[in-house]
């Protein structure tokens, strides 16, 4: 099997190209009905008929082992906020998948609002097939809240209080998004970082293992996927995403392909060498 692979193609007939229980982790962002150009804006109760059947073939195609990562923000009707993932979690439900957890992935730039609160956060609903699914978060540990933190009293008196790896990350994660100078930026008006696919592909899967992408847009799903050894595969409907994508890949593999490093810092503080991050 190639190691990347993206397609022109809808994404039910992608799913239906794969056999049954193949893959070890779906991580996806669908279209949220607000009339992208890669969409058709849709009746409500026609937009959740439409998702559903994606959702049934992912889980045909999905491992007993493994996990769904479905990323969603918000739809409107009649300029009336929808939070799509209480709808995405019903329908999951009715198929038989699993929650796991709700992931909040804050990023503090965007669109201002006026008449309400400006959005600054979409969902990550993390789903298993079975209870018998793989997660190892030794490989995304994030660094400590107070590193070198040392007990006070009792036993552990004197001696390092945290692992030494890092800490397991919590469920609101904080990453920028993929807007202006970000450099990862292409034409895509809703693209999100290689590192967010980095933190659920390293925790999901190991390496070798098959990572999907049904709504791949300009391939960043595939891209974490195959830069961290496993394999990938994907589909779009839109052949100038499909196009960046595979041009992203041989960038990749030239190692000129631009994407802001896991746990990078935030910033360095004038008159000290210690690098601080945020905690998420």
């Amino acid at each position: 099997m190639k190691k990347f692979e993206i397609l022109n193609l809808d994404r039910l007939e992608f799913l239906k190209k794969i056999e049954k229980n193949k893959v070890q982790l779906i991580i996806t962002s669908p279209p949220y009905n607000i009339g992208k150009d890669y969409e058709k804006k849709l009746p409500f109760k026609k937009y959740l008929e439409e998702q559903k059947k994606t959702l049934k073939e992912c889980y045909r195609v999905l491992s007993n082992k493994g996990s769904l990562c479905w990323q969603v923000g918000s739809s409107f009707e009649d300029n009336v906020l929808i939070p799509l993932d209480i709808y995405i979690y019903n329908i999951c439900k009715s198929l038989g998948f699993k929650l796991r957890n709700r992931i909040i992935w804050h990023f503090e730039h965007g669109l201002h609002s006026y008449k309400k609160f400006s959005g600054r956060y979409e969902t990550i609903l993390w789903f298993t097939k079975s209870d018998n699914y793989y997660f190892d978060f030794d490989e995304i540990r994030i660094p400590q809240k107070y590193p070198g933190k040392l007990g006070y009293k009792g036993k552990n008196k004197g001696k390092y209080t945290g692992h030494k790896m890092g800490k397991n990350p919590s469920d609101v994660w904080i990453f920028p998004n993929v807007k202006s100078n970000h450099k990862e930026k292409t034409i895509h008006p809703c693209q999100f970082p290689i590192e967010l696919a980095e933190r659920l592909i390293l925790s999901m899967s190991k390496k070798n293992d098959l990572v999907i992408d049904p709504y791949a847009g300009v391939g960043t799903t595939l891209l974490a996927a195959v830069k961290n050894n496993r394999l990938s595969k994907g589909s779009d409907i839109m052949k100038k995403y499909t196009d960046i994508a595979n041009k992203r890949f041989k960038l990749l593999i030239k190692g000129k392909l631009p994407y802001r490093d896991r746990n990078q810092a935030i910033q360095k503080v004038k008159g000290n060498s210690k690098l601080y991050f945020r905690d998420d």
